[in-house]
């Protein structure tokens, strides 16, 4: 289904040329409110009626989840989108949310949509590129190159190897037994 996006009243007659078109992987919840699920760190719920934007962890809580939820906050009152003194942790663990300004001219809920878009642009090279380390680090163990793996047979096997040697007992004991005299 797709969103439609109209900035102004909608009584007014608007050229075809002014449109908003979002790229985001969005669901509409059952009461009306949007969930942006584009990050990999993150989910965004804007609530319609309650004027509210949540930005909750995908996973587990971290610094570099608070860091995200940050930098959306921060981005959203930049723009005027949200009150910046109502930024706040909310009832789930690890997330954060804020009030909308509401504006007579404007639908800000619309505004607040095209506005983490622009945001989501802004982070996709650092999702990319955290995908793309992820699948080298991936690809590294699981498909090492030549130069850093060896063939079964190639190293010969021996009667102790690496820098453990194996002890009998306890090794506290053991050092005790060597001061004897």
């Amino acid at each position: 289904m797709a969103v439609r996006v109209i900035i102004g009243k909608q009584e007014e007659e608007l050229p075809s040329s002014i449109a908003a078109k979002l790229e985001l992987v969005i669901r509409r919840t059952m009461d009306g409110d949007f969930m942006i699920m584009d990050h990999n760190d993150v989910d965004i719920i804007v609530m319609k009626d309650k004027k509210k934007v949540i930005a909750f962890p995908k996973e587990t809580m971290s610094d570099e989840i608070y860091g995200t939820e940050n930098r959306l906050f921060k981005f959203l009152a930049k723009k005027g989108l949200v009150d910046i003194s109502s930024i706040q942790a909310g009832t789930i663990y690890g997330s954060l949310e804020a009030r909308m300004l509401v504006s007579p001219d404007f639908d800000v809920i619309k505004m607040s949509l095209i506005n983490i878009q622009k945001w989501m642009d802004e982070e996709r090279p650092y999702m990319e590129f955290d995908d793309r380390y992820e699948e080298m680090t991936s690809d590294r163990f699981t498909d090492p190159s030549d130069e850093h793996s060896t063939e079964l047979g190639e190293i010969p096997h021996g009667d102790q190897k690496g820098a453990l040697q194996p002890m009998p007992g306890n090794a506290h004991y053991w050092l005790s037994y060597t001061y004897q005299e």
